[in-house]
């Protein structure tokens, strides 16, 4: 079992995105999730994202853009199952700021409604809203 504390807030896996154009996901996910940047964005000499963090509901998630200091690290995608009030809004939020429709808000018999979007990067993004009572 793992127990580890860490000072930062942070559960025991945080995912950690390398995405080109950080800063366009930032406010992709700023805007259909109303998420919260966490700190601030740092940047290397070049300008790129080194470090940026945000909050989504209790999760957070970190991302860069990849650095030439490190060659063998490439812009990489994820999916992601996230928890809203209502997946549909949510959904339609996704496509109007530029998501791909990977599948549309359905309810599942283990009682969760979702849809999938793909944003401009290529991650996955399951918009869920658990409806089982």
């Amino acid at each position: 079992m793992i127990d580890q504390k860490n000072p930062f807030g942070l559960h025991t896996v945080t995912p950690y995105l390398m995405v080109s154009d950080a800063e366009r996901l930032l406010q992709f996910l700023q805007h259909v999730f109303d998420a919260k940047l966490r700190g601030d964005i740092s940047y290397r000499a070049d300008d790129t994202v080194e470090h940026s963090e945000i909050m989504i509901g209790d999760s957070i998630i970190m991302m860069a853009e990849p650095s030439p200091q490190f060659p063998e690290i490439k812009p990489t995608s994820c999916g992601m199952y996230v928890y809203v009030n209502d997946c549909d809004k949510v959904y339609e939020k996704a496509l109007k700021k530029g998501g791909l429709s990977i599948s549309v808000p359905t309810d599942y018999p283990h009682g969760d409604r979702y849809g999938g979007v793909k944003d401009f990067a290529g991650n996955i993004w399951w918009i869920v809203t658990h409806n089982k009572k």
